[in-house]
């Protein structure tokens, strides 16, 4: 038995355990390289290495600092489509282990940084294996769990953003005592420490079996009904059912190209009634309206927004990682809810949570201002409303703006169409990473006002435009897209018509002729 087969010596439990275990590190290296910028920009030395301010770590140049954090953006964007397409072609494992190779040459370039330009080249490599990584991964799990466990299995996964998060602000916690800070350290082991989990991902990916969905997609039938058996523990007539309707919709796929893609944005491109422009602009604005709930200003800027609260630079540092580790357990709650609420409650909700806490923030930096004598006794308010939000944002937005973009397509082009996802989120993130610094600076805290309003206006947007997929089959979720109309209503309305992929197409499990199967009394379980 070779290394890429490894997985078939492994029982059900095992082998699910092994897919959750690569997707936890691969999404730890998305959260860790997320969060890692905000020590690094907190480093004096690095900051008169790359010139963008003073040698007391002063930085005077915000609009550049800015343009070395989002620029990882760019990359992202370009990484999340090559990725996708490429996993779509040579699958999720392959995508997987080639996103980790640019993701590990990246972080080690970014940690031998000699000047702006240099990080700059960096910095777009890295994101370039960033976007493959995050778009692939959910993708995987998506495919790989069960209809009434999809939301919870990528909340779970999720944990390991905020964990990177967090141990990128912890580690610079404690690095920050290097020298007084004054050290290349402090700086360069941040950035080199992103190298681990992508060497973690290199060595143990291909170990794992690729989805069904996608060998289903590529006409490998006998691999995808082995593995789906596998991660399922059993076959019994739910998992053949479910294995009819994924060989059934893949049988009617279509290969599609690069340029055809590049016209989904307009409404061109996949087979006629399929509205892929929707769909893809529905991933993009969920995202960009994620980053627009002012999750960018807390994690990237959260030292700065606790420096106005009053709080020394030692105080500002823990502070900030456990403001991050805060978010681990509102992904737990995630991973709770999301389906058993389902995705539109969790937006929606989520939404007027993170308004109410955004308005209440934005109310005591405000009485702060006005009574600066009284700022100290203020600060213990602003810094709860930092972590409520932190905690809301975690349990609601963080995952499902992220499970939505890997439901909503066919299994033979789901891995590039969850690429429109992470290009909103890569707009988003880099968007409001750049400007964050700029507002702040012209806004102050009262920024905060401005992130409320815009949270009250993602709810109506929610409820018009987006359908729930929770407890849904991947291949029925595309059934919801078959009409003109882009309202819910109508796309539930036709769900209900034609939701039954089987019974629509005159097929059931008993007509259907399928090899014998082992039984689940067979499987080492």
């Amino acid at each position: 038995m070779g290394y890429t087969t490894l997985w078939k010596s492994f029982s059900p439990t095992q082998l699910n355990l092994a897919i959750q275990t690569f997707s936890l590190i691969s999404i730890f290296f998305e959260g860790y390289d997320q969060g890692v910028m905000g020590g690094v920009n907190a480093s004096p030395r690095y900051v008169t290495e790359v010139g963008i301010g003073l040698d007391d770590g002063t930085v005077t140049d915000t609009l550049h600092q800015g343009g070395i954090v989002s620029i990882y953006y760019l990359g992202c964007i370009v990484g999340c489509f090559i990725g996708g397409w490429l996993a779509d072609r040579i699958g999720r494992i392959n995508g997987l282990f080639i996103g980790a190779i640019f993701a590990l040459i990246g972080g080690a370039l970014q940690a031998a940084t000699q000047s702006s330009d240099f990080i700059l080249v960096a910095r777009v490599i890295t994101g370039l294996g960033t976007g493959a990584l995050t778009g692939i991964t959910p993708v995987l799990i998506s495919e790989t769990s069960t209809a009434g466990h999809r939301g919870g299995y990528l909340g779970y996964v999720f944990i390991a953003n905020y964990l990177g998060i967090s141990v990128a602000y912890w580690l610079s916690f404690g690095l920050a005592f290097i020298n007084n800070g004054y050290s290349d350290i402090r700086w360069r082991f941040l950035l080199a420490f992103q190298c681990f989990p992508a060497l973690l991902l290199l060595a143990g990916i291909k170990m794992l079996p690729d989805s069904p969905r996608f060998l289903a997609s590529v006409g490998r039938y006998d691999d995808a009904r082995e593995v789906l058996e596998r991660v399922r523990g059993r076959w019994d007539a739910d998992v053949e059912t479910e294995f009819m309707e994924i060989v059934t919709v893949a049988k009617e796929a279509q290969p599609q190209s690069p340029m055809q893609f590049a016209m989904i944005l307009i409404g061109r491109g996949g087979k006629p009634g399929s509205h892929l422009g929707r769909r893809a602009w529905l991933c993009l604005w969920l995202q960009i309206m994620a980053s627009w709930t002012g999750i960018t200003a807390v994690t990237a800027y959260s030292p700065v927004l606790l420096s106005a609260a009053g709080y020394s630079t030692l105080t500002q540092n823990g502070l900030a990682g456990g403001l991050n580790t805060i978010g681990i357990i509102g992904t737990i709650i995630s991973a709770q809810i999301v389906d058993r609420l389902g995705r539109r409650t969790c937006l929606m909700g989520g939404a007027f949570g993170l308004f109410a806490v955004n308005l209440i923030a934005a109310s005591v930096y405000e009485a702060s201002r006005a009574n600066p004598a009284k700022a100290s006794s203020y600060a213990p308010a602003a810094v709860c409303m930092l972590f409520l939000f932190n905690l809301c944002y975690a349990a609601t937005w963080g995952t499902v703006a992220f499970l939505i973009p890997t439901e909503i397509w066919s299994s033979d082009m789901r891995a590039l169409g969850n690429g429109f996802g992470i290009t909103g989120w890569a707009i988003g993130v880099g968007w409001t990473v750049l400007v964050n610094p700029i507002m702040f600076e012209t806004l102050e805290n009262r920024t905060y006002f401005l992130f409320a309003g815009l949270n009250l206006l993602w709810i109506p947007i929610v409820y018009l435009f987006y359908p729930e997929t929770a407890g849904r089959s991947l291949e029925s979720i595309d059934v919801l897209f078959s009409t003109g109309s882009p309202f819910n209503w109508q796309m539930e309305k036709v769900y209900r018509e034609r939701g039954d992929v089987l019974a629509v197409r005159g097929l059931s499990v008993s007509s259907a002729k399928l090899p014998e199967k082992t039984s689940s009394e067979q499987l080492d379980v």
